[in-house]
């Protein structure tokens, strides 16, 4: 029997969209191996489940990203996707990175490159994917509130961003929705951004909701891959990695008891958190994806999310969700 996945829409001001959409980042960057075939398998598996929401970044495997969308969306009427682009993080050569560049003409040069690698005459909503210190947000915004007049972009939206930004933002054009990692183990978003965002009748997108596989149920200590951007995060590492395991364990005795799975039982707690929250998850095979479908069969009462906060509290985690460095990049995690 065919799935139907209900809607959601994005805050006051953004689209309708699956409530549960496809971050397509580990297809083409940062999680060790690539399948190709698979990829695309996925990605047309999920179009064709009811998924509609699609995130990507022009600089996910230096635009290698939009072009397997591009490819997965052939024979898919354009109107019935809403992809989501982040911009603005630079690459070179060796896969290295290069900072932000938000300025107003660098956003107009990355969207004219992104509307041709992904075959388009427009983004659905358009996102900076860190705050450029160089660069006032409010130039940003005003920039591509130009782009949603010449119809290039319909929606604008914010990334890991602080709410005294999300205010400036907001104040120069309505913003959609701000795409953050939201997840069991990832909640600091709760005591100011998520009001915020409330207050002003923004949507909210939830990335990292299975903590990039640690809370999938799947995670284990012998994983590695060189090529894995897992192998820099605090949280994968050491004592932490053990700690963390322990987390997992606390969660799959909730989902055994409610006959699920681990990753299920996760990204249904981020459903039950709110109408106006929507989980990205980045699932890369079509079994992975089956999997976190089976999450919207999963109703989880008040009662049901309290117990599984007292099984995960917040705090409980051990390690920062990115290393030093990048975590010194996220206007989100500034006071």
């Amino acid at each position: 029997m065919k799935r139907t996945v209900p809607k959601r829409r994005l805050g006051k001001y953004g689209p309708e969209v699956s409530s549960i959409g496809l971050g397509a980042m580990g297809m083409s960057d940062l999680y060790g191996n690539a399948d190709r075939a698979e990829f695309l398998a996925t990605l047309r598996a999920a179009l064709e489940a009811g998924i509609n929401l699609i995130d990507t970044g022009d600089f996910y495997g230096s635009g290698h990203n939009e072009l397997l969308i591009r490819e997965a969306l052939a024979g898919h009427a354009r109107e019935s996707v809403v992809l989501s682009v982040k911009f603005g993080e630079l690459r070179d050569p060796a896969g290295g990175w290069g900072g932000s560049d938000n300025r107003p003409a660098a956003l107009k040069n990355f969207l004219a490159q992104s509307l041709q690698r992904l075959g388009t005459g427009y983004i659905d909503i358009y996102r900076p994917a860190r705050l450029d210190p160089n660069v006032p947000i409010e130039d940003t915004v005003g920039a591509m509130a130009e782009m949603v007049k010449a119809g290039y972009v319909r929606y604008i939206g914010l990334s890991e961003v602080s709410a005294q930004t999300i205010r400036k933002a907001h104040a120069i054009h309505p913003i959609s929705d701000l795409q953050i990692e939201y997840s069991l183990i990832s909640r600091d978003i709760e005591t100011e951004t998520l009001p915020t965002v409330r207050e002003l009748g923004i949507g909210l997108t939830a990335y990292g909701v299975l903590s990039r596989g640690l809370i999938s149920g799947h995670w284990s200590k012998g994983r590695e891959g060189d090529r894995d951007f897992r192998s820099i995060n605090p949280r994968f590492q050491g004592e932490n990695l053990a700690k963390n395991l322990q987390l997992v364990e606390k969660l799959r005795a909730e989902a055994r008891a409610k006959g699920v799975t681990v990753a299920q039982l996760a990204i249904a707690w981020v459903l039950a958190k709110g109408n106006d929250i929507v989980p990205l998850v980045g699932a890369r095979k079509r079994d992975r994806l089956d999997e976190s479908l089976g999450a919207l069969d999963v109703e989880l009462g008040p009662s049901d999310v309290e117990q599984i906060e007292r099984a995960v509290p917040p705090g409980a985690v051990a390690g920062t969700r990115y290393n030093a460095f990048l975590m010194g990049q996220l206007d989100s995690e500034k006071a």
